[in-house]
């Protein structure tokens, strides 16, 4: 992504940063709590169909974001080079496994030939073509890349506090106000 030489974020990737933020835990705790959900709980179907409906707010909320960041560019990163290169790998890292959890989500939830419904709004189909354990294969993946999201994101929350209250820079600031 381009950098820029604006001093922080727009309003509407504001909104987008802290949404995906809020979607991306609740979704695994959510996820945490519905794989042990018995078929007489009454949450059984209701969980996984929130589940899917806003993980596929997440899917669609990120590719907006990725094409909006390589049109308007990004904040210059503060910092050392070595921060700089660390923040960046960062954020490519969180980018690949938050794309990572959705895809395979998808790929779990249509892994016999059946759409998923988007808050029974519309269908996402699914892929013309299935392989032989989709599900399960999906599944080891969006576990796995889902802890891997969570302690990515957990470490870039670290180091915004660090950033402001250690560094005394402007780096949070700028994900809170335009």
């Amino acid at each position: 992504m381009r950098e820029v030489g604006v001093k922080g974020y727009d309003a509407l990737m504001i909104i987008i940063h802290w949404s995906s933020a809020l979607l991306v835990f609740g979704l695994f705790v959510l996820g945490w709590w519905m794989v042990d959900l018995t078929y007489y709980s009454n949450w059984y179907t209701t969980a996984p169909w929130w589940h899917k409906s806003l993980g596929l707010l997440v899917l669609f909320i990120t590719l907006f974001r990725v094409v909006w960041r390589l049109v308007k560019g990004t904040p210059t990163i503060d910092g050392s080079a070595f921060e700089k290169k660390a923040a960046k790998l960062g954020h490519v890292l969180l980018y690949i496994s938050l794309l990572a959890v959705v895809f395979s989500g998808y790929l779990i939830s249509t892994g016999e030939g059946k759409p998923i419904s988007f808050f029974d709004w519309f269908d996402v189909p699914a892929l013309p073509f299935q392989v032989d354990q989709q599900a399960t294969l999906a599944g080891v993946i969006h576990e796995y890349a889902a802890y891997v999201l969570v302690i990515l994101a957990l470490g870039h929350g670290v180091m915004a506090l660090k950033h402001h209250f250690i560094d005394k820079r402007s780096t949070l600031i700028r994900m809170i106000k335009p």
